[in-house]
């Protein structure tokens, strides 16, 4: 084992990456990140590269994506015949649930927002157009 190469304890990498000591291990267990090198002594031993994948799990997810997504997304970035159109694929799809979901929570917003506006703030409960809203059977304000 080349002690330059894997002298990170886990803990040092998940501090360098800034994530939780037990997110290295589930990620490890997902298999998104490759077992470890053990040291004499039992303990993991990671290099440079699990930080810089660690850190692109991190950013993936911040952008949206599931862990079977940067999985595939892990697997592509070494393809070299097709992975970065797949990749874009990938993100295309991703972008456009986010888009999807963006309209869904403009429309909760929306009605929200009606109901808000509908309410006094005073009264009686049974008079409140958002408690008549939410106990409505349809849901209807």
């Amino acid at each position: 084992m080349n002690t330059q190469a894997q002298s990170l304890t886990i803990g040092a990498v998940a501090k360098r990456v800034g994530v939780a000591i037990d997110t290295i291990r589930y990620y490890e267990r997902e298999g998104l990140l490759p077992e470890p090198l053990r040291r004499a002594s039992g303990y993991r031993s990671y290099g440079e590269g699990t930080v810089a994948q660690l850190r692109f799990i991190r950013r993936a997810k911040e952008l949206g994506f599931t862990l079977e997504e940067i999985r595939e997304l892990l697997a592509l970035s070494a393809d070299r015949r097709r992975g970065v159109k797949a990749v874009k694929q990938r993100a295309e799809q991703r972008l456009a649930a986010i888009e999807q979901r963006i309209a869904e929570l403009q429309r909760v917003r929306d009605g929200l927002a009606q109901l808000v506006a509908s309410c006094p703030g005073h009264g009686k409960p049974e008079e409140c157009p958002i408690l008549r809203a939410l106990s409505d059977e349809e849901g209807r304000a």
